[in-house]
């Protein structure tokens, strides 16, 4: 159950974020010895980072042991993954690292969930409607070199998106995931899915989307500077 939930927001360089109703904090804050990244999102964030990575590794160990989604015979291979970026030796011992690192992997996220949600900085991060005309902007300021429009929230549009997408290609991980762990006790959420190997389909799908935000999160706290990755590391720039 390869999944996602644990590549957290960046804090954006340069961003002018106030005070509001939505929990964003001013510039003061930091300066005063307030943290950019709260204690907990931190730890989520490094715990999450860690079993995705390994989350990864050991599914593609389950799916080469039938790298396919069709009938069992004739099997048709969709493609064999390469031994060394396989984790877990055999299935059984994929398995043992997968489900390990599943559940540790559902326990950040949902800490991580919860204290965004008491905390009320959830809506920094989650895409809204109201965000949707600050898109074409950022868009053009980030791939044809336009104007930078001004930010008056911690994360731009384009990043909203890309977290809030993160999130729900989590949850659908997850979901997907407890089907082909327990088909039986949750047929009907197997049933929900289409069946099992349409389960398997979503999951492996969910993966893949999840793997392409991971490099365009790095490009982005790359782009940031150094100041930006090391505050997810001690809380302050």
């Amino acid at each position: 159950m390869a999944v996602t939930l644990g590549t957290f927001p960046e804090q954006t360089e340069g961003a002018v974020p106030v005070r509001g109703e939505r929990g964003e904090r001013n510039e003061g804050d930091a300066r005063n010895g307030r943290d950019e990244h709260p204690y907990v999102v931190r730890m989520c964030h490094w715990i999450g980072a860690l079993a995705v990575t390994l989350l990864m590794l050991s599914g593609l160990e389950i799916f080469a042991a039938f790298p396919s989604f069709g009938e069992k015979v004739p099997e048709v291979d969709l493609f064999v993954p390469p031994a060394a970026v396989r984790l877990g030796g055999w299935l059984g011992g994929a398995l043992q690292w997968h489900l390990t690192f599943a559940w540790l992997l559902v326990i950040s996220g949902v800490t991580y969930l919860i204290y965004q949600v008491l905390s009320g900085n959830i809506w920094q991060v989650l895409f809204v409607p109201r965000d949707a005309p600050g898109i074409w902007p950022m868009a053009r300021h980030y791939f044809l070199f336009g104007p930078k429009p001004p930010q008056t929230e911690i994360y731009n549009p384009l990043q909203k998106i890309a977290y809030t997408t993160a999130i729900a290609l989590g949850i659908i991980l997850c979901l997907t995931g407890a089907a082909l762990y327990k088909p039986v006790q949750l047929s009907w959420l197997v049933a929900a899915l289409g069946g099992f190997r349409a389960a398997r389909v979503w999951h492996f799908a969910a993966m893949c989307g999840l793997a392409a935000f991971i490099p365009g999160h790095l490009v982005m706290v790359a782009l940031h500077g150094w100041r930006n990755f090391s505050s997810m590391v001690t809380g302050t720039k």
